[in-house]
């Protein structure tokens, strides 16, 4: 924040006197919002990328391309953008962390073998920097969400009966 504070405030202060000309009052709306707990979704770093496939496309129907510059490409450098995020933003806030940005130390470990040591790593960091977690458990772009019925990735429709009468999906 010290290398771009002054370029962040000569870009504020123009904004905030376009809001005002709105009629927002923008302190007030930060001292609001400093009040109002957020859980950041760590996607908004990189795209709905995640660190689960990292040469692979997402799938699922998702209509992301984590292709644009800057992106992250590592957890620290995910970290890193997040504490830029969480600077600007008053209050204290929460980490929205999705099981794909598991740190599994390059090994592949399907959803459902995913322990909490793979997520130790953002743990300790969201203990560190005062952030609650929340945990989503990433039903989309996976093989066993690819069938085009994504809101059943607990369960498929029946095979044999054509009907959504659900089985399990994982053995």
């Amino acid at each position: 924040m010290q290398k771009n504070g002054r370029h962040l405030q000569r870009s504020f202060a123009p904004a905030k006197e376009r809001y005002g000309e709105l009629g927002v009052d923008v302190e007030a709306a930060l001292e609001k919002l400093a009040r109002i707990p957020i859980s950041l979704h760590c996607w908004q770093g990189d795209d709905v990328g995640g660190f689960e496939n990292m040469q692979g496309r997402l799938g699922g129907g998702l209509a992301v391309t984590g292709n644009y510059p800057g992106k992250a490409r590592t957890p620290d450098e995910l970290r890193a953008d997040l504490e830029m995020a969480l600077s600007l933003i008053p209050g204290k806030h929460r980490l929205n962390l999705h099981s794909s940005y598991a740190e599994t130390g390059g090994k592949r470990v399907d959803r459902n073998e995913l322990a909490p040591e793979h997520f130790r790593p953002w743990m300790d960091w969201a203990k560190s920097n005062g952030l609650g977690m929340d945990f989503n458990p990433t039903f989309f772009s996976h093989p066993k969400a690819a069938d085009g019925l994504r809101w059943l990735t607990a369960a498929r429709p029946s095979e044999n009966s054509g009907s959504n009468t659900a089985s399990p999906a994982v053995k």
